[in-house]
Formats: structure tokens, sequence, C-alpha cells
């Protein structure tokens, strides 16, 4: 399959300079990303735009992923309704080390080279910038950004001059790329296309050079019709310390039937054929959710590796799937001590499902396993047991203590 074909497949196709995306079936082309590292790791949002990169690299163009070290010094205003809180120099410098940490996972064994536009920035001084950058770009072309315009509107929150500029930071970005390492384009998401096409309108008039941009759509949770890559809890983030490993496969296990293939055409590298094979199987039983299955494995492989995503499976199927708690690792052991109540061995039943809170009192927890609603190791009780080794209580359908 072509690489215009697959990206139209895959659903990575949305704004573009391009008159015809058959152009990325030809030579290759030096391109390049950027993140800003106004956080200290990238969420799901910004890993569907790098799924897109992997298929160009794939396809043998030639890539340049930035971390933006100057930009996150001022934080991209754009979709924003206030003014970002500044980072400090430190916090950018951590920010960016744990983002190329994620890059270099997520891009393993593929060629990408790695910039920082902290490094040509720094060096810059102010009327440097105002008149080799500021003077090329009009007034009017910046005042017409959607952010600005909401900003300084009728109840707008107004705008500091650093956010305003935030766009010509980016753009001479494209313009020091375009001269130092022969990009031609850029591509982002659909969020970022004001800020790219600042890029390609400085190239243009300061090289006299041709530049493009290439946006991938923002994902959508049909169900909701909201930006996908919420949770509960919030952002769903590639640190594990941030959404941890089990959380990040429950995630997509329990995403919704209706954008599931969707989801697994963007965020996995399974073919047309095996996710046309997996859509088949969801047609013949959605109840067994092989989509999610496949895309909560597939995922959490591409970001935490493969131990940690057959960790999680296995963790999943003791939980919900009758898999006997006994086929744990003690590294599975220790992913699921991280996300359900744990208690010493050697106590009762009873006590252990009333001291963790699991049931109100111990009359409760009595009636519970008389009725057959608790079970040890997946073996229902009907009477007070002593737990007296590792085990798993589990009450009801989605309550669980572990023992150990």
């Amino acid at each position: 399959m072509t690489l215009s074909k697959e990206l139209t497949w895959r659903g990575f196709v949305n704004q573009t300079t391009f008159d015809d995306i058959n152009v990325l079936d030809g030579d290759p082309i030096h391109f390049y990303w950027g993140v800003d590292p106004s956080a200290d790791s990238m969420t799901i949002g910004n890993l569907a735009t790098a799924m897109m990169v992997r298929h160009l690299i794939n396809h043998g163009h030639e890539a340049v992923l930035l971390v933006g070290g100057a930009t996150g010094l001022i934080g991209d205003p754009d979709g924003k309704k206030d003014e970002r809180s500044l980072k400090t120099i430190d916090e950018i410098a951590a920010n960016k080390t744990a983002i190329v940490g994620q890059c270099n996972r997520v891009f393993a064994g593929q060629s990408f080279d790695i910039v920082d536009n902290y490094d040509w920035f720094k060096e810059m001084n102010y009327l440097e910038f105002l008149r080799d950058v500021g003077k090329n770009v009009p007034l009017s072309q910046m005042l017409g950004r959607d952010f600005v315009q909401a900003r300084l509107g009728e109840g707008g929150s107004g705008i500091s001059y650093a956010e305003f500029s935030y766009s010509l930071i980016q753009g001479y970005d494209f313009l020091h790329l375009f001269r130092n390492h022969g990009v031609t384009l850029q591509v982002c998401g659909a969020d970022q296309w004001g800020n790219s096409i600042a890029g390609v309108d400085m190239i243009r008039r300061i090289e006299g050079g041709e530049a493009h941009v290439f946006s991938s759509p923002l994902v959508v949770n049909k169900t909701t019709g909201v930006k996908f890559g919420k949770s509960e809890s919030g952002a769903v983030w590639l640190d594990p310390a941030k959404t941890s490993v089990y959380q990040f496969y429950q995630f997509w296990l329990n995403v919704d039937d209706e954008g599931a293939i969707d989801y697994t055409k963007i965020y996995t590298l399974l073919d047309r054929e095996q996710v046309e094979a997996l859509a088949e199987k969801q047609r013949e039983n959605p109840g067994a959710r092989d989509v999610q299955k496949a895309l909560a494995y597939e995922v959490t492989k591409l970001v935490h590796g493969e131990a940690a995503a057959e960790s999680a499976r296995r963790v999943t199927g003791v939980l919900f799937g009758g898999v006997e708690f006994s086929s744990l690792s003690p590294e599975d052991v220790e992913l699921l001590a991280a996300e359900i109540p744990t208690a010493g061995i050697g106590g009762s039943v009873v006590d252990l499902l009333t001291d963790c809170g699991l049931t109100a009192s111990k009359g409760e927890a009595r009636r519970l396993i008389l009725g057959g609603a608790v079970s040890v190791n997946g073996e229902k009780i009907l009477d007070d047991v002593v737990v007296a080794q590792q085990s798993l209580v589990k009450k009801g359908k989605n309550n669980f203590l572990l023992v150990r």
C-alpha cells in the first residue's frame, strides 16, 4: 500500500498545503514534528501524531523530532482560554529529557534526529529577532488567529505579548530547519495548523522557498463527540508514573465499540488485513471485544514494552477473565498491588473485607459470603475462612482485595 493510501485508510489525512498527497509516495522528504515540553510526558493525543510520523519514516521519509525547549518556556496559547503558568528552565529541561525518552521508545528501531529549538534561540537577541523575523510577519496575520480573537474579544481573558508572539517562535523553527536541515514539511495535529502555516509563510517571505504542512485530525470519541484521550482521572499519559501500565491498558480495553476499529487503525501498527479480520470478529461477536483486546495489547506494547503489555493482560485476565490467580508472576502481583487494596495474610475474610472498607460492617461481610458473592482465588466461599497465603479476594463483580 502506498503511503498516501495508508494515511487515508488509517484516518490521518486532515488539512494540508499539498495540492495532492500523492507527492508523499515519491522521493524522500525531510520533515519535522514538534512536541512542546510543557509537561513531563506526552499524552495519547501526541501519540496519534507520533503514529503518523512512524508511517512516514517507514515509507522512507526522513524525520526530525523537535522537542521545544524554547517554545516550552512560553507555552502554546492555542486552545487555551487563559495565560499558561510559566515553567522554569530546570522544569523544561526535566520535561525535555522525559519526552525524548518516550520518543526513543515509540520510535524504537527507526531512524530520526532529535533537535531542541532552545539551541538556536538561546543566543538570539531581541533586536535580531525583530529584524530577522518580526519584520517579515504581518500583524494582520497574527491578529487573525482564532485563539487571539477569542482572548481579545468580549469576555476574553486577554493575552500577553509573549503568548501572542508564540507563533513567531514556532514559525522560525520551521525556517531554521529549512535552512540547516533541508526540512520542507511540518507534520502536526489539527490544533497546530495555524502555528505551522506561520512557518510556511515565513519561509516563502524570507527565503523565497516552498514548504508544506500536513496535519492529522483530532481523534474524537464517536459516542460522546468529545476529544478522545480523557479518562475519569484526566488525560491518559504515556508516563507510567502518571497513568499506570494497568490503567493505560484498561483505558484501551474499555473504548467505545463504535470507535474501536478507528482507534486500532490510528494507534497500532496492525496492517489492513489484520484490522479487517478484527472488524469481522467484532461484527460476529461484539461481546467478545476482540478489537479492544488487540488494541489494548498493541498500544501498551508499543508504549511500555512487550513484558508490561503481557503483565497487564494477565492481571486483567485474573480480575475479569477467569484466569487463575496462581498464574501471576511476582511482577504481575506488584502491578496488581498498585491498583487494588492490599492486606496482610492471616486475617479472616470477614475481617479483611471490613478492615479494607469493601464492606461497611462484619455483618454485611457475612451476608455477602452466605449469598455466594465472595470468592478467594476464584472459588466461592460460603463460610468465613482465614486467608493464610497470598490470595485474591473478590466481592461481587468488580471489587478486589490482594492479600499477601
